[in-house]
């Protein structure tokens, strides 16, 4: 399977991680992708994909976006995929939306619904056109950097959701909004306008994140109870419940799975982030 993935430019540095190319036959079929801080826009190149946040899957045929997620979505792939993405920042796709991003929560969209159906036709037409992976990623890029407009709050909200990162997650709520120098319902406000969730939801969101990603899945018996600690839970039990919040898993069942990619899939591009549904 291809992967190809860069960083951008300058205005879009601060709204965006990588943009990304992805094309061939998934590992799986379904695969489940655990709620991690970014948002994620998806333009389809290839047959339609189908999503499922709930209890029925959803056919996306021009492509979807994604705003900060709460649980778990699941990807079921064709036998041969080809697309072009963007994982933004958790803030970053608000410049982008025509809508509160609260509206998208839990809930995807087609390109089509973001953008209307002349845009996004023509340019997954261009981007298919391209004639290499980087090619499409310049393209794309050219067109967000176009379509990229002054959104009120976003200051605050980015300062924030830095300060929230930078302590992975682990910091009062309460002095957020004292550092940001406006009330905790201002704060709450902007935070479900530009990224779909309130500060304590993200903040929970960049702990689960930054204590998945601590997990070495190849090495030895994992330490959940110093795990637990390190990150910022009361205790083990309440470590456990989070995880299975966000994703139907206990945290042991989690790092099977992923030895199970890693033993079926050595070296696979996918083989950081996503998991086996099947």
């Amino acid at each position: 399977m291809e992967y190809v993935s860069r960083a951008p430019r300058p205005p879009l540095t601060a709204l965006i991680d990588d943009l990304y190319y992805l094309a061939g036959t998934p590992p799986y079929p379904r695969l489940t992708l655990p709620p991690m801080p970014s948002a994620l826009l998806i333009l389809n190149l290839g047959p339609p994909f189908h999503v499922r946040t709930g209890t029925d899957p959803t056919t996306y045929t021009d492509g979807c976006v994604i705003t900060t997620p709460t649980r778990a979505i699941e990807f079921c792939y064709p036998p041969a995929t080809r697309s072009v993405g963007v994982h933004f920042k958790p803030w970053g796709l608000a410049p982008f939306l025509q809508m509160p991003a609260a509206e998208l929560r839990d809930r995807p969209v087609t390109v089509e619904q973001l953008w209307g159906h002349r845009t996004a036709s023509e340019l997954r037409e261009r981007l298919a056109a391209a004639t290499s992976p980087d090619d499409m990623l310049n393209l794309l890029e050219n067109e967000l950097t176009r379509r990229l407009r002054e959104t009120t709050g976003l200051g605050l909200v980015r300062h924030t959701s830095n300060l929230i990162a930078s302590a992975m997650g682990a910091v009062p709520i309460a002095d957020l909004s004292v550092a940001a120098g406006v009330s905790s319902t201002h704060l709450a406000q902007r935070f479900k306008e530009l990224v779909g969730v309130t500060p304590k939801r993200l903040a929970r969101t960049y702990r689960f994140a930054a204590t998945v990603l601590a997990v070495d899945p190849a090495a030895g018996p994992v330490n959940w109870v110093d795990l637990a600690a390190r990150a910022g839970y009361f205790d083990q039990a309440h470590f456990g419940h989070e995880f299975r919040l966000f994703t139907g898993l206990t945290p042991t069942r989690d790092v099977d799975v992923r030895r199970r990619f890693l033993r079926e899939h050595p070296g696979h591009a996918l083989n950081v982030g996503p998991l086996p549904a099947d």
